[in-house]
């Protein structure tokens, strides 16, 4: 298994186009499981909107009911315990397309099959799955965590709640407060987190909500967006809990709760995906339609430009996003056919690519927010009006740059996770970084390389920005060891460096690999999409890198260091901005939709 890729190793090895997934490699069967989704969508979500943005709680739990039915909230459980045990990428392709009409249904639908009921199927003994999961999978249960405390938020294991073993030895009794809960208001079933006696570690338990079992909530939380989403404050006094309850072992919660988020951050970048479609798909509409000195607004170049950059986010997340979920799943697989549970092979095969669902997170929630944001711009005084799905776009994005830990922690952890694997030898990032080094003191080629083909000063470029980001990360790391921790501006920086690293090579691997398959010629706007991402991406790199690099260097040093960042940062031929986007754009208008 060896050979296999680990994850954080696309920054040191060179990814080849015929290895990473892409959209244009669903199975027959994954574009008919979509395809129902949609189908799904567009009946029974769509056309409500406005229940959900009214508060309608019981047509969210509805419409969760009859996604049970359909088979929506089991994709991803074992068939043993009536799912219908489906790969990792189907999980992300169900979760994306689900979640693309309002955030008020994509979080009870996404709080319900992750978090909710995936620490079951991932902890769980053999009793608790099969008392469990079935009523979760089928939508007879809901499901909902309890992890945050009014002062345990990004720092999950600091909660109060206590679980005190009872005399007799029988049962746990669970006493405390929690927050922000997702579908507290209709959910069968908690998991929550307590700490025993002054263990280190918090512990996880299942929690069947019975009121009369000393658990009591608030009132429905008034929120920015997720309007419908159901969100209230969970109180346990004495909440009386079986010992066979206990989820994996004592103090083993926070490593539930971090695995349990790792998974969720794939899915919520998934799950921001059709928003992002939806919402480039009737901005163009509108813009085709609506009518400005007698021309209509689609064809003036200040609409065009924001047009082509909504579809060129929404590119770049699907094609990092299902790369890593690809990624994943061949993990799990190699590690089933070695013969461990499933449970242990889906655990640590999401945990070895912690650092790209990190990366995902934060990319594709900023990009879902920017998307709606152009789309109230293009919609002009009509998308600040509820009378148009903008604002509720807009409104219901905003959670996703704070829920599944926040962007901030999630920068601070996707470079925090890759040094860790470096100093555990998982990952040689030294050993490219001292190159690096190296190379910065030796005289540079002055040959023009010859770029007839496709994307091949792309590709050099995406080997560049590495060489950028190992630069600054490697001299970082020599300066302050484990105390980099402390700098977080510095942290927050190269994580920049990294997100753009993955999510530009994925967009140029993708494009690659349609090119190959359809011709260029067919492939022109998405190789379009490709150059202009790579270029904002060198922009933010060359930002980000020259910050860190002009606060943490001085003298020779930092002279040597900038002259490296230009190097690494410099195309040999500069694409035309405008022209890339005018090619994108075009295709959007003529086919009044997102359609790639």
């Amino acid at each position: 298994m060896e050979d296999i890729t680990r994850g954080g190793q696309f920054l040191v090895k060179e990814t080849k186009c015929e290895n990473v997934f892409t959209p244009e490699d669903f199975s027959e069967e994954q574009i008919m499981m979509r395809d129902s989704v949609k189908e799904f969508v567009d009946k029974e979500i769509w056309p409500n909107k406005d229940r959900f943005e009214k508060k309608d709680f019981a047509f969210t739990e509805e419409v969760m009911r009859k996604a049970g039915e359909m088979g929506f909230l089991s994709v991803a459980v074992p068939e043993a315990y009536g799912g219908m045990g489906m790969g990792f990428v189907d999980t992300c392709l169900v979760c994306d397309y689900i979640s693309g009409a309002t955030g008020s249904f994509s979080t009870a639908f996404g709080a319900h099959t992750g978090i909710g009921t995936m620490p079951i199927t991932l902890y769980g003994t053999e009793e608790q799955k099969k008392k469990y999961v079935p009523k979760l999978a089928s939508g007879e249960w809901f499901g909902a965590y309890c992890l945050t405390e009014p002062g345990a938020g990004s720092d999950a294991n600091s909660g109060k709640t206590k679980a005190v073993l009872s005399a007799d030895g029988t049962h746990y009794n669970i006493t405390g407060q929690k927050m922000w809960i997702s579908n507290a208001g209709f959910c069968s079933l908690f998991i929550v987190f307590a700490r025993i006696e002054d263990d280190k570690n918090i512990t996880g338990f299942i929690v069947e909500n019975d009121p009369s079992n000393g658990i009591s909530m608030n009132e429905e939380e008034h929120k920015l967006g997720i309007r419908a989403s159901s969100t209230r404050q969970v109180f346990f006094s004495d909440t009386k809990v079986p010992v066979e309850n206990m989820l994996a072992g004592r103090g083993e919660g926070f490593k539930i709760a971090m695995n349990a988020l790792n998974v969720g951050r794939i899915k919520l970048a998934a799950a921001c995906l059709d928003a992002q479609r939806r919402v480039t798909s009737n901005a163009i509409n509108y813009a085709n339609e609506r009518v400005q000195f007698n021309t209509p607004i689609s064809s003036f170049g200040a609409i065009r430009y924001k047009l082509a950059e909504m579809a060129t986010s929404a590119y770049a997340g699907e094609s990092a996003t299902y790369r890593a979920a690809k990624a994943i799943e061949d993990r799990i697989n190699a590690r089933v056919a070695e013969g461990t549970s499933h449970q242990e092979a889906e655990l640590k095969g999401v945990e070895e690519f912690a650092i790209e669902c990190s990366i995902l997170k934060v990319a594709v929630s900023e990009d879902v927010q920017n998307c709606a944001d152009e789309g109230i711009q293009i919609y002009g005084g009509m998308g600040f009006s509820e009378d148009t799905p903008m604002e509720s776009a807009w409104r219901d994005a905003r959670i996703a740059r704070i829920y599944e830990g926040t962007n901030e922690i999630n920068r601070m952890l996707s470079v925090g996770m890759l040094i860790k694997k470096a100093m555990k030898g998982h990952v040689d990032l030294l050993g490219p970084a001292m190159k690096v080094q190296e190379d910065l003191m030796g005289i540079p080629s002055f040959d023009t390389p010859d770029y007839s083909e496709l994307f091949s000063e792309e590709k050099e470029m995406v080997g560049k920005l590495k060489k950028a980001f190992l630069m600054v990360a490697g001299v970082a790391v020599q300066k302050f060891g484990m105390d980099l921790d402390a700098h977080q501006q510095l942290l927050m920086a190269a994580a920049d460096m990294l997100i753009e690293i993955y999510m530009a090579e994925s967009t140029v691997l993708r494009t690659e690999k349609l090119a190959k398959k359809v011709g260029e010629e067919k492939a022109k706007e998405q190789i379009a999409m490709a150059k202009l991402y790579l270029y904002k991406a060198v922009d933010i790199v060359t930002q980000k890198g020259k910050e860190s690099i002009i606060s943490f260097a001085e003298g020779d040093e930092q002279r040597m260091m900038l002259m490296g960042l230009r190097r690494f940062t410099k195309y040999t031929n500069m694409p035309n901005i405008v022209g890339l986007r005018e090619t994108i754009t075009s295709k959007l208008v003529a086919e009044n939709s997102y359609c790639f």
